[in-house]
């Protein structure tokens, strides 16, 4: 029998039985003092060890249209080769990172260069620009900076 089935019933006799039995205050009283505060119990949660996870099915990942356009569209421009000069200020680390990415593309067999890195950026900047205005990545750097 459970705690609950047990509590139900004593419920029910109590309420056959007339007598109303009230324990003296003192006891109250001291029994509340006596009952340390309970600290809030922290759940985490638990997992299984035992059960894999499941990849749903019928669940592909599609690109959007936009991305699938904005990159042809960054493709196209950098295709087409720059024949105007122009100088950028990189910080020493801006510098590392691209070396870095031009490093790893060239270690998979893809050939690239920093000037490439640099246009497909200002590209998609631009696309980003034109699609979005204000919502653009670079309308909201610009903010940031400015504020």
């Amino acid at each position: 029998m459970g705690t609950y089935t047990r509590l139900l019933q004593a419920d029910k006799e109590s309420v056959k039985s007339d007598e109303t039995v009230t324990p003296p205050v003192e006891k109250i009283v001291t029994q509340t003092k006596k009952q340390p505060k309970k600290k809030a119990i922290k759940v985490e949660s638990v997992v299984s060890r035992y059960h894999d996870t499941t990849t749903p099915r019928y669940h592909d990942t599609t690109v959007s249209r936009y991305h699938d356009t904005i990159i042809e569209a960054i493709r196209k421009a950098v295709k087409q080769i720059g024949k105007e000069a122009a100088t950028h200020r990189f910080t020493v680390a801006e510098k590392q990172e691209i070396t870095n990415i031009v490093f790893t593309y060239k270690n998979q067999g893809v050939f690239t260069s920093e000037n490439e890195i640099s246009r497909v950026a200002i590209n998609f900047i631009i696309a980003d620009y034109k699609e979005n205005g204000e919502e653009s990545v670079l309308a909201k750097a610009l903010k940031a900076l400015n504020d």
